[in-house]
């Protein structure tokens, strides 16, 4: 095989690969025992006629599609190897010579990675952040917990408040005529929570038991079912029950029920070390992200469009998998949100290109400062796939194999290069 790289507009390359005909031969013996079976040839059984025989009667060329297709993709990622190329796109094939007996020679056009001309990305200036916790992070913490600890009781002597959960029948009328949906019975509404429309939980304030009441309200402009949009609505409704939450005791009973901790200032330590370390976790993800935006715009580079629709495709395959695993499937969602693949990859599109450009600049960052991956390092990374997955170490290792070795160390190699810029910063 030989193959000569012609280097074209738009970061696209033409690769054009001549194969040997000893090795285009081994494609047509592929393509006749392929399709043998199928072929009827006077004198003979079908899949009996000899090849030579097959060809004289409908031509060779009958092979040269299946032929090719077995040739094509093994030289052309020889040819890929060979150049060192570092491909985005699909490539497109054109075949150029063809011929029994002959060298055959086909052309691939494909998009590369860009050239990235780096601009400083050492001791870059940003404003320093501080990171504490205050007593208030730590008290609103505090009452997440006894919200989740708390407990409900039935209330019969009073009228509805703010923050009770009531339990109500309703149906909906819209110009006098009930509408579909508009109606449950026995359902459980917090009030506060703003889970219905308009004002419909406030007007509950202030009635009892037993009470039966016209809520009226508005349908939002952008309502999901369009049939009801911007329209008024009155809910006829019957408050069947009230209920209170009680909420636990903030003391040391309290922190050994919902802690390890036999007292309430060590579970407040507790709280107060782990809110530091989410906070110190998100600083970081923000002076990166701040760092990577310095280091883009001080960087030349023509990202290729593929690259950045890639990104995309790959962000709404990840989206549509948490929404499967949430129970929703992506269609509904979509409709619920009464969004479209197209807005959805809109919606993505200013997140996919600074990915694709950090990870770019941080390719190059890694090139220009001989950032390598030692042995133990992938090993290390191992070992923590392996307890990720909880599989045996020689099992991930076989499972990702040598492709997948080799993009874990680009990862790692990645990560080092973010530490490198992060640990040249200068904070002021």
């Amino acid at each position: 095989m030989n193959s000569q790289l012609e280097r074209l507009d738009n970061n696209q390359v033409k690769l054009t690969i001549e194969v040997a005909a000893e090795r285009f031969e081994e494609g047509m013996n592929y393509a006749f025992n392929k399709n043998k079976k199928y072929i009827s040839v006077p004198g003979f059984r079908k899949g009996k006629a000899p090849r030579h025989l097959v060809e004289k009667m409908y031509g060779p060329e009958i092979f040269y599609e299946d032929a090719v297709n077995y040739i094509i993709p093994g030289e052309y990622e020889k040819a890929v190897e060979e150049h060192d190329l570092d491909v985005v796109s699909r490539p497109e094939f054109d075949v150029e010579k063809i011929g029994k007996g002959e060298n055959l020679v086909f052309t691939a056009v494909v998009t590369v990675k860009p050239e990235v001309k780096l601009g400083q990305y050492k001791e870059i200036e940003l404003p320093k952040i501080n990171v504490e916790v205050t007593d208030e992070e730590i008290n609103e913490e505090l009452k997440k917990v006894q919200e989740k600890n708390s407990r409900l009781f039935t209330v019969t002597d009073r009228a509805v408040k703010d923050g009770d959960e009531v339990v109500i029948d309703f149906e909906g009328f819209v110009d006098g005529e009930a509408f579909e949906g508009g109606k449950a019975t026995d359902y459980t509404l917090k009030i506060g929570s703003r889970t219905f429309i308009d004002n419909f939980e406030e007007q509950l304030i202030g009635k009892n038991p037993g009470e039966q009441l016209d809520v009226n309200v508005t349908f939002p402009e952008d309502y999901a079912q369009k049939s009801l949009a911007g329209k008024a609505a009155v809910f006829k409704v019957e408050i069947k029950g009230i209920k209170e939450k009680e909420l636990p005791a903030l003391d040391d009973e309290f922190a050994k029920d919902v802690s390890e901790f036999d007292t309430l200032d060590e579970y407040k330590q507790d709280i107060k070390e782990k809110l530091l370390e989410q906070k110190e976790s998100r600083a970081r993800r923000e002076k990166e992200k701040d760092l990577l935006e310095k280091i883009i715009a001080n960087a030349e580079m023509d990202v290729p469009g593929v690259m950045i629709e890639n990104k995309i495709d790959q962000m709404l395959q990840d989206f549509e998998m948490r929404m499967a695993y949430q129970g929703l499937p992506f269609e509904q969602y979509l409709q619920f949100t009464n969004q479209t693949i197209d807005a959805l990859r809109d919606k993505f599109r200013p997140e996919a290109e600074f990915q694709v450009k950090a990870g770019l600049v941080l390719e190059q960052i890694a090139k220009e400062e001989n950032i390598e991956v030692s042995d133990e390092e992938l090993e290390e990374e191992y070992k923590k796939l392996a307890e990720q997955y909880n599989m045996e170490l020689d099992k991930i290792k076989e499972s990702m194999g040598e492709s997948g070795s080799k993009a874990l160390k680009e990862d790692i190699k990645i990560r080092k290069a973010v530490d490198l810029v992060v640990e040249s910063a200068v904070e002021k």
